[in-house]
């Protein structure tokens, strides 16, 4: 979905809202019952994805076979800590269960203690081996922005593009802070035009994903998807 140049409620329609939202299944206690669900609110509201544990991709990708919703997973999911073969392993796996998109954490301790050369060998690894095993594979990267100031910030920026990733993510919905303006301006503008931005985290409402589209995102995680396509749609009749 190309959204328009200039981002206002009058520019955008229902549909193109829907394209920029990868809906979030992702709580803990979500049985598989609400993935099916969720997935077929996917489906119905027609978003961009459904993104979901890595336990029920094979489930995501089985109930939305049959239509364009991709299927995405978390990798290293919320915390980044585990090993890089690990990452690359859930990658993957995931790719094999029906997951075309992945959202990995980065190593935050790693960041933050300088060692950039190693976080960029990781996200590297795991985005080689996820385009290796399906070409088109989408790897998104979470910062957790609210753990990092704007150098570290900005460094990962730079090291997300020279890895070979496909965007640049803010975080991961269950740290201690979500989506700011200030910090997707801040990556839109230490990213190339190739590279993509994604807000996540505490969208819950139509004024603020518009609000994070106009500061440089091209998609939003949310879970408050049917509340805010049927605002699109109640304001645009």
């Amino acid at each position: 979905m190309v959204l328009p140049a200039v981002i206002t409620l009058e520019t955008l329609t229902p549909e193109m809202v829907a394209q920029t939202i990868d809906h979030a299944l992702l709580n803990p206690e979500m049985t598989p019952e609400e993935v099916i669900a969720g997935c077929r609110l996917c489906a119905e509201y027609q978003t961009a994805s459904v993104c979901v544990k890595p336990c029920d991709v094979k489930l995501a990708a089985q109930t939305l076979q049959d239509t364009p919703v991709a299927v995405g997973t978390v990798i290293g999911f919320p915390h980044g800590n585990t090993p890089t073969k690990v990452k690359v392993f859930e990658a993957l796996t995931a790719i094999e269960d029906g997951a075309v998109e992945l959202d990995m954490v980065l190593n935050i301790g790693l960041l933050k203690s300088g060692q950039l050369s190693k976080v960029q060998e990781e996200i590297s690894a795991v985005t080689a081996a996820a385009k290796t095993k399906l070409p088109l594979c989408c790897v998104k990267v979470i910062f957790e922005c609210s753990l990092l100031t704007d150098e570290e910030k900005i460094s990962a920026c730079q090291l997300c593009e020279r890895a070979g990733a496909d965007y640049v993510k803010t975080s991961t919905g269950f740290g201690s802070g979500g989506a700011t303006l200030d910090d997707l301006k801040l990556m839109r503008a230490h990213t190339s035009d190739s590279m993509h931005v994604k807000a996540s985290g505490g969208i819950r409402t139509l004024d603020h994903l518009i609000e994070c589209l106009q500061a440089g995102a091209d998609r939003i995680g949310a879970s408050a998807t049917a509340a805010i396509i049927d605002e699109m749609r109640a304001r645009k009749s």
